[in-house]
């Protein structure tokens, strides 16, 4: 029992982590667009703005912050989230990254149309296909906050969190889970267990590069250029570009 107590400890961590974010961030969000509206900007009805003032709160703002206090809470110091310059070894896996994740989603869209089945829309693709220019929007994010932002909770944070007490392997799973589980609450239409499938596949990934290379920027870099790509080939499909 003893032993184990560590093991659950890290694993309700991890969990906190996971939904406390996306709690607080909500909650950042929902207060800062009232405010804003108070004093007259018309965040609701611009989804270019309201992308960016979402994405800005919550994987900047909220993710950031709550890494910040976590370490300093833990007394656990920066390097328990470690950033560094790529050096040859790591380019080499990000391009090795970046490659697979886009593979593996041809590959699943590829067994998903021919099995007949149908995979859940993000929210954010909506409110795009609505206004393309919020797609261009997304793809300088992507590398700015979104993939940094993410790969800081879910990489640094939560899988950091498991790997002290759990094999790296055991880690990086429940880690990808709890990465995979929080598309449920920006999904809509059918499909939703397909597209949260295809998520925790690609999570695998970018917990697998993080874990080789002990580099947090590794995979941020990855997961900003494979949603990047995703944001680019959206705004040329709904301008009549592809």
């Amino acid at each position: 029992m003893r032993q184990s107590t560590p093991r659950i400890r890290s694993v309700v961590t991890a969990v906190g982590l996971t939904y406390g974010s996306i709690v607080i961030g909500t909650v950042v969000v929902l207060a800062v667009t009232t405010l804003l509206t108070a004093l007259g900007m018309d965040v609701a009805s611009r989804p270019a703005w309201r992308l960016l003032l979402s994405t800005v709160l919550l994987q900047g703002v909220t993710f950031g912050g709550l890494a910040v206090l976590y370490v300093k809470f833990r007394d656990l110091g920066f390097g328990f989230v470690p950033f560094t310059i790529p050096d040859k070894r790591d380019v080499a896996v990000i391009i090795v990254g970046i490659l697979s994740l886009v593979g593996l989603l041809v590959v699943a869209s590829t067994i998903i149309s021919s099995l007949g089945l149908e995979s859940a829309q993000n929210q954010v693709v909506t409110v795009g296909q609505q206004n393309p220019v919020a797609f261009l929007l997304l793809v300088p994010l992507s590398f700015l906050l979104v993939g940094p932002g993410e790969e800081l909770l879910f990489r640094g944070l939560v899988q950091g969190t498991l790997r002290e007490t759990l094999h790296p392997a055991r880690a990086i799973v429940l880690a990808s889970a709890l990465f995979a589980s929080i598309h449920l609450f920006s999904l809509t239409g059918d499909g939703k267990i397909v597209y949260i499938g295809i998520a925790f596949v690609l999570a695998l990934v970018l917990g697998a590069t993080y874990e080789y290379t002990g580099n947090l920027t590794v995979p941020a870099i990855i997961h900003g250029a494979y949603n990047a790509v995703q944001f680019a080939s959206a705004y040329l499909t709904a301008t009549g570009g592809l």
